[in-house]
């Protein structure tokens, strides 16, 4: 059956969270009091729930928001079943083209390139909307942009790419990733030249896209999360229960559990501080990396502290981390890290790897610690110095979750808003279309 669920909100995991419904701003950007029409947007993905990565789950938190604030939202991605159909979601009406098993990619699919350019085009033509906005510089969504621009349509482009996030995936010998790497950014940065505005989730991310070659502007517009939904409660030992987690410390993960999620060195730092404090570690996600992390916490003699609690329901999730007293991530390649920001409105201090967007989330000794990447008895060090804090992690969380207020999604969806309406369409061509009503 075509996919319907709720709006996503977590990164990797798969967790969902309601938005709250708000109506559509009244006042136009020059200050007139006179009332904004809905925009007409077309949102182009190459992965889309039920897809599980933060990119997908983005869009679909992006679509279903502002189709809460009254504009008419189409979203073209690719169909989790393989042929292509068209029906509404919600308030979203989703196009999905046919697509294909990516090879060495458990459950994703890809769109086919064989007549995708074509059908978009014609799409954007049949729907004329005031703006298209790509979610990466792949094949469905770069077929989006071209299409857009053909039509004099602007073109709004997200960056969510960093090769780190494929190498594993798409085993690439460690030899090879430097120069696929620098590829796969030549190709992100020429396409993303195409776009008439560029975001991205963090500055460090904007930096990054600098750094590899892209002279334009940049904003950096967080992906947001639903700090409704995300909040701090004081059913911990409660919240175990329902895991079947043993009531003690815990450290909390939710994500991929994969090669570049390193999970490895968080099990690693576990075992340091099992040494000498009495802490388990919860993990919430899937990935092809779970038998090797499970081999290795029995190696490590921390098997019956290690909780592999796979997919955690949308609806549970912020149950899952109120289980928690810390939450942990040793990753290197996140952009912003949807996961940490939930585990911070929820209250949980943070222990991250000094690397990409994580340290903006933290101020040290206030929300949490950083660690050097790849250094899993710092990781010990920084995770005890929390658990070991009494009542300072209170503190700890509460600053946590103060820092977490800048990041609420309405805010997100307010400013994707006004860079929509502030952009205008290109010369080329002269006229556009009659615009067709679609429902």
């Amino acid at each position: 059956m075509p996919y319907s669920r709720p709006s996503p909100t977590t990164a990797l995991n798969g967790a969902s969270g309601a938005v709250a419904s708000r109506p559509s701003p009244t006042t136009a950007l020059d200050g007139a009091s006179r009332p904004l029409r809905p925009l007409r947007i077309l949102i182009a993905g190459d992965t889309y729930p039920p897809d599980v990565n933060g990119a997908g789950y983005f869009t679909h938190r992006l679509a279903e928001g502002l189709a809460e604030r009254g504009h008419r939202v189409h979203v073209v991605c690719p169909s989790e079943e393989g042929e292509p159909y068209v029906r509404r979601n919600g308030r979203v009406m989703e196009h999905r083209l046919r697509s294909a098993r990516m090879p060495l990619q458990d459950g994703m699919r890809a769109a086919v390139p064989l007549g995708a350019g074509g059908h978009i085009a014609r799409l954007v033509r049949r729907l004329d909307p005031d703006v298209v906005h790509a979610q990466s510089h792949f094949t469905l969504s770069r077929s989006a942009i071209r299409a857009g621009r053909a039509a004099g349509i602007p073109v709004v482009l997200t960056n969510h790419f960093m090769p780190d996030n494929l190498y594993a995936h798409a085993r690439i010998p460690e030899a090879m990733r430097a120069v696929v790497g620098d590829l796969a950014w030549r190709d992100m940065v020429r396409v993303a030249g195409e776009a008439d505005h560029l975001t991205t989730p963090t500055p460090r991310a904007a930096a990054l896209l600098r750094e590899k070659g892209f002279a334009g502007e940049i904003e950096s517009i967080s992906c947001g999360i639903d700090l409704e939904r995300f909040h701090p409660r004081s059913d911990r030992s409660a919240a175990r229960g329902r895991f079947g987690l043993p009531d003690r410390d815990t450290i909390v993960f939710v994500g991929r559990l994969d090669e570049d999620k390193r999970i490895d060195d968080t099990i690693r730092a576990l075992a340091l501080v099992s040494r000498e404090h009495d802490a388990q570690l919860a993990l919430a996600g899937l990935g092809r990396d779970e038998e090797a992390l499970r081999v290795l916490a029995a190696e490590l003699g921390v098997a019956d502290r290690v909780f592999f609690l796979g997919f955690v329901p949308d609806a549970e999730l912020p149950l899952f981390y109120a289980a928690g007293d810390v939450f942990a991530i040793a990753a290197v390649a996140e952009l912003q890290s949807i996961a940490t920001l939930e585990a911070m409105a929820t209250g949980l201090p943070v222990v991250v790897a000094d690397a990409m967007a994580l340290p903006h989330l933290v101020e040290e000794g206030r929300n949490g610690f950083l660690f050097p990447p790849g250094d899993p008895v710092r990781m010990a060090d920084r995770l005890l110095t929390v658990l070991s804090a009494g009542r300072a992690r209170s503190a700890l969380g509460g600053t946590a979750r103060e820092l977490a207020l800048r990041h609420d999604h309405h805010r997100s969806l307010e400013r994707f808003e006004e860079v929509y309406r502030g952009l205008r369409p290109s010369a080329l061509p002269p006229t556009r279309p009659e615009r067709i009503a679609v429902a």
